[in-house]
This record gives structure tokens, sequence and C-alpha cells, in this order.
């Protein structure tokens, strides 16, 4: 058997062994990253019994929300503005191309920069975690955390630190580049 042969075959086994939650667990944790006002509208992406990232349910208003991966150990789910939307696929086909964290800032950062990739003047995307019950499947210790995406903009443009600051305080991660965003932690309770 060809070594391209027993790859597919592990890849396929791992992809079997992946337990893929229902679709309807999977919107329902999704929304959990969505401003209660836009949860009813919002559109989701999840996965298909097969794993494949897919359109679990169509929106009719302004965000988008991520199931959690089945594939990643932590729960998290994630909401974001439409405009962010080709921004954030841009980053999903990288990734499916097998490129790492730095070579994906820096192809976006070139294509923000050339106009090849649109990226909106100011977006917000929203983080959620927690642990996942085992056996009530329920989210335990949820936790919400607020990306507001500003584009190039600097400490001295906005008046934010530029390094982490106490949880609850604003501050601005990747000054001066196309992924320039004022992050907000509060506290965990």
């Amino acid at each position: 058997m060809g070594l391209t042969v027993c790859f597919s075959l592990l890849c396929s086994l791992n992809i079997l062994a992946q337990e893929i939650p229902s679709t309807d667990w999977q919107i329902k944790t999704a929304l959990m990253a969505v401003p209660e006002d836009y949860r009813d509208g919002a559109k989701v992406y999840g996965y298909d019994s097969n794993g494949n990232f897919t359109t679990l349910r169509e929106g009719t208003n302004d965000f988008i929300a991520l199931a959690d991966d089945p594939k990643k150990e932590n729960f998290s789910t994630a909401a974001y503005h439409k405009d962010l939307d080709v921004f954030m696929a841009r980053g999903r086909q990288l990734r499916k191309e097998g490129k790492d964290g730095k070579e994906i800032f820096e192809i976006r950062e070139s294509e923000v920069k050339n106009g090849k990739l649109k990226m909106p003047d100011k977006a917000t995307l929203c983080v959620f975690t927690g642990d996942v019950n085992p056996e009530t499947k329920e989210i335990e210790n949820p936790y919400v955390r607020y990306v507001f995406y500003i584009p190039f903009a600097t400490g001295e443009s906005t008046g934010l630190p530029t390094t982490p600051t106490p949880p609850g305080h604003a501050w601005l991660m990747d000054p001066g580049t196309h992924r320039a965003h004022i992050m907000i932690t509060p506290p965990k309770k």
C-alpha cells in the first residue's frame, strides 16, 4: 500500500473518530457568541456530519456565528459582523492550505494593503468560551471577550495602550497593522 493511500486512510479514520455535534447543538452554542439582539437572524457556520465546514443556517441580519470546531480540544465559538466575512474566509482558506498563523498574518496584511482583500474600517468580533458538560452538553463557565477591529490604528491615533492591561481595560493589539484591534477582556467571575 502506498504512502498516500495510508495517509488518506488515516485521515478518514480520524474524521470518523471525531464526534460531530448535531446541527441543532452547533447552532444553539454558536449563537451564544452573538449579542442577544441579533441571535434570531444571525447566519451560522459549522460542520456537517463529515466534519466539513459549511453553512448551518442562513442569516437575515448583520451577524455571523461560528460553531465550535470539533477538531479542537477546548470549546470556543465566535460571532462577527458580516463585513468581516471575506477577511475571515480568507484566513480559513489559507489555514486549509497549510499556512501557519504568521504566514496568514503576512499574506492578509499584504492583500489588505494592495487592495486585493477587503477589510472593513471597523467591525466587531465576540469570542465565547466555556466548558461542555459531558453529560448534559450544556455550556458551563461561560466567558465572552470582545475584539473591535480598526485597521492600521495605533496607540497614538486611539489613545489606547498597546500592551495587555488588567481584565476589563481596553488595549490595542497589533497596532499599525491591518489587524489592529481593541481587546476588551472582562474579568472572569
